[in-house]
């Protein structure tokens, strides 16, 4: 549908038969039952590292009390994660090199060691902090690994008509993490109380020592899962099947370097990186400081713990909701992508324009005193999970499209550029939030006009399908 076709000469296999008469569906391809159990702990890993990421967003208010955090701070700690991503070349080459065993090996000790960093009760408030903040930062380092291999790890172990399904699963349980973060802090960590004012400062020491506990509560169970996960990766992960599952996967690939110089001078590619890198890491970075953009519209951290007014509702509900269908949505439609083949850019443009209407009514809604609009839970649910579901859900389109546009170069280098400069849009967004925390409203300006961008781009942009025109037309 409107694909521009390759040359022939892209079209030559890159498996070379010995005998000229012999044709590529000789090429022997299996697929494991024990795929599924690779993608589960891959998806596993995911999700704790999404949850570690996005730990202290939901819990802002208690952690400001607790171990008295800025209010700034909190966008700092929600910023490791984008900086994790500056050593991200280091990662894909040792995944390109290597395989996924070791890449994922490395980025799941970080993971280890962040944690434990972060367990460690010390008393100095000063030192506490740093070791947040450290930990925070080796959780992030995991990430150009975590957040890239999702459609390398599909095509080395799943089949044509699963791939984009498996990619969905590996790329968007990550967001899952996160979301479940929203329900997991609010849920184990009291909220201080701000209607009523504590008369006896021994009774505030107490609950500033009871929220501690319940914190390092929640620090020592996600210390305990990832150390788990890390000794059933290093006891089992096979980089790849003994035969692989398609004829792309059996293919050879250009050069870690020859991949780079050819995504860097593919204007085709850098638009569609453009089109995904701007929104996800907009989305990112305003779903990280939720409840800071919620405070202006009256939404609490915690619900049923005090009376509020009608039109208060939960953050945490909020911001799970929004990425749990954005989750559900995107396995949804990758399964649909792998039914009816050829119609990515298509499903793009319809989830960007829905993402463009739903991020323009969250902004009118939240300025209600100018709009006049109506700032109820209803409208603020609605429009919040209307997000996530039409942005999350691109990701693993977005993911698939790519490796069909720069097809033969390495799927890992290839989502390992789009998700850096992903996390890099992230990064720069919660570094000005920092200067600007005072005021938080212009990020959902931010978020809308990265949206109606991103979808003039997937307008303009032209999408070929050589990846599948090797596994479907040239292996028959």
């Amino acid at each position: 549908m409107g694909a521009v076709p390759s040359t022939e000469g892209e079209r030559e296999p890159l498996i070379v038969p010995h005998n000229p008469e012999t044709s590529i569906q000789h090429v022997y391809s299996r697929v494991y039952r024990r795929r599924w159990l690779v993608l589960t702990l891959f998806s596993l890993l995911a999700f704790m590292q999404g949850v570690i990421w996005n730990t202290w967003g939901p819990i802002q208010n208690s952690a400001i009390q607790a171990f008295h955090f800025y209010k700034s701070e909190i966008a700092v700690l929600v910023l490791w994660g984008p900086v994790g991503f500056l050593p991200w070349l280091l990662f894909m080459w040792l995944m390109d090199k290597k395989g996924l065993r070791a890449s994922l090996l490395l980025s799941t000790f970080f993971m280890v060691l962040g944690a434990a960093l972060r367990s460690i009760p010390v008393s100095e408030p000063w030192l506490r902090r740093w070791l947040i903040h450290g930990g925070q930062l080796l959780n992030g380092l995991a990430g150009p690994t975590i957040m890239s291999a999702g459609p390398f790890l599909s095509t080395t172990w799943f089949a044509p008509d699963q791939r984009a399904t498996a990619t969905a699963v590996a790329s968007l349980v990550s967001y899952l993490g996160a979301a479940c973060s929203f329900i997991i802090g609010p849920l184990l960590v009291p909220a201080p109380n701000d209607t009523i004012h504590v008369m006896v400062a021994r009774a505030a020491v107490l609950t500033d020592h009871h929220i501690d506990d319940r914190i390092q509560l929640v620090l020592y169970a996600e210390l305990g899962v990832v150390v788990v996960l890390f000794v059933a990766v290093l006891f089992y992960f096979p980089s790849r099947p003994p035969i692989p599952p398609s004829v792309a996967a059996a293919s050879q690939r250009l050069s870690y370097r020859s991949s780079i110089c050819r995504l860097l001078s593919n204007f085709r590619f850098l638009m569609i990186a453009l089109a995904y890198s701007v929104p996800t890491g907009v989305v990112a970075g305003w779903s990280g400081v939720l409840d800071m953009i919620l405070t202006p519209a009256k939404v609490s951290q915690v619900s049923h713990q005090e009376e509020y007014s009608a039109n208060k509702v939960d953050a945490g509900w909020i911001g799970f909701w929004s990425i749990v269908g954005g989750c559900v949505f995107g396995v949804a439609m990758a399964r649909f992508a792998d039914s009816i083949r050829g119609m990515l850019k298509l499903i793009l443009v319809l989830m960007m324009a829905g993402a463009s209407l739903a991020s323009t009514w969250f902004t009118l809604t939240c300025l209600t005193r100018l709009t006049h609009l109506p700032s109820t839970a209803a409208t603020l649910y609605a429009s919040c999970i209307l997000v996530g579901i039409f942005i999350n859900s691109s990701v693993p389109i977005f993911f698939e499209l790519f490796i069909e546009t720069v097809y033969p170069v390495p799927e890992g280098i290839t989502c390992g550029v789009v998700t850096f400069l992903g996390n890099l849009v992230c990064g720069l967004l919660l570094f000005f939030l920092t200067f600007y925390s005072t005021d938080s409203s212009w990020l959902n300006w931010c978020l809308t006009g990265s949206c109606a961008f991103s979808l003039l781009l997937i307008i303009c942009f032209r999408e070929s399908y050589d990846r599948l025109y090797l596994d479907v037309f040239v292996s028959v």
